[in-house]
């Protein structure tokens, strides 16, 4: 398994599902991202996540095949 560390950005608190994926290329489009999320393949802290747009926060970590995405803050 691939581990990503993803840092927010300064002042912001979460970043939308979707644009997670993308921003850490596990992804190659947004529609793909919303596929996924849909398809019910992205796990967010061990439970399936199906909203597209669900704000992952600091300490959330998110399972996509064979990575593992761990959010901190900046």
């Amino acid at each position: 398994m691939k581990k990503i560390d993803f840092k927010i950005r300064e002042g912001e608190t979460f970043i939308p599902l979707i644009q997670l994926l993308k921003a850490t290329n596990v992804v190659c489009s947004g529609s793909e991202a919303q596929q996924v999320v849909v398809d019910g393949v992205v796990l967010r802290n061990g439970a399936v996540e199906l909203r597209k747009r669900a704000k992952i926060i600091s300490g959330d970590v998110i399972l996509f095949q064979d990575f593992e995405i761990v959010v901190r803050n900046a």
